[in-house]
């Protein structure tokens, strides 16, 4: 029940943990431009490394669920009716965040001017890991843009492919 003055139909949902795994194409693309908004207020906020969040965070998956968890756990611990204590507890989080995201980045090799794949170790019987190869950083915000871009063709894709398959079973 909406308070008194308030219309249900505008008010805003809490914050949600978000599953990378089952966005469609259109929330992905409102996930990632809210996220990288928030990456560059939280880097310039707090005065973060490229140590912590590198340009490329984006290209790997351990720091896009790292940083998207973080960014959902401050949106819910400054969500209006939380209790005014919250704000602390995300900043408790958040040190023990910046020393997994410090773990991460130097497991994954990306740097400041220099990013490559996170390496993978291919388990017996598994084919072999692809052979990574560094690339260097030239332009952060058009490589982030080309990222979306794909990673939103990718879904649609899959959207397209299943509805395609719905269609035929019917």
């Amino acid at each position: 029940m909406a308070a008194p003055g308030e219309d249900d139909a505008h008010t805003p949902e809490p914050p949600r943990p978000i599953n990378w795994n089952l966005l469609t194409a259109e929330e992905a693309q409102v996930e990632w431009l809210e996220l990288n908004a928030w990456i560059n207020w939280l880097r310039h906020t707090y005065g973060l490394s490229v140590g912590v969040i590198p340009p490329l965070w984006h290209r790997h998956p351990e720091l896009i669920w790292e940083l998207s968890a973080l960014r959902q756990h401050w949106l819910s611990a400054y969500e209006p009716k939380q209790h005014g204590s919250a704000p602390i507890g995300w900043h408790r989080d958040f040190a023990d965040a910046k020393q997994r995201l410090h773990d991460w980045v130097a497991a994954c090799g990306t740097r400041l001017d220099s990013d490559r794949p996170t390496r993978q170790a291919a388990w017996p019987g598994e084919d072999p890991a692809p052979t990574v190869e560094e690339s260097a950083i030239t332009d952060r915000d058009e490589d982030f843009v080309q990222f979306v871009r794909d990673d939103i063709a990718r879904r649609r894709a899959a959207e397209d492919a299943f509805y395609a398959q719905l269609a035929v079973d019917h």
